[in-house]
């Protein structure tokens, strides 16, 4: 599927971390992927409310804590900075869909990084 929303289409999601050496890029890649993912879920399912918005960004915050292993593995981590990061592009797809007033927090609740 093809995002339509131009906001997010045209952004670049974790790019502090591309420019980050301790963070291996074929496992940003990974990170890029989901929150891509979650994008298009959203325009498919089309979420009315936040707790159908929250439902479909703590499926995304799932695939991060896995992927979090594989930056372990990697001698990395989701560390504080990089979870600051990532939560801003989750905070940034919620915002690009209208859903303004999402807690930062509620976005990524199921974090364990």
């Amino acid at each position: 599927m093809r995002i339509t929303n131009q906001q997010v289409a045209g952004h670049s999601f974790l790019l502090q971390m591309y420019d980050d050496s301790y963070f291996p890029d074929r496992v940003i890649d990974r990170g890029k992927a989901i929150l891509l993912r979650l994008c298009e879920r959203i325009e498919a399912e089309q979420p009315s409310d936040l707790a159908t918005l929250f439902a479909l960004t703590q499926a995304a915050t799932e695939e991060f804590n896995l992927l979090d292993r594989e930056f372990v593995a990697a001698g990395s981590g989701i560390e504080t900075v990089a979870r600051e990061w990532i939560c801003d592009d989750f905070c940034l797809i919620a915002s690009a869909y209208g859903f303004t007033n999402a807690d930062a927090e509620e976005l990524t609740a199921g974090r364990d990084w």
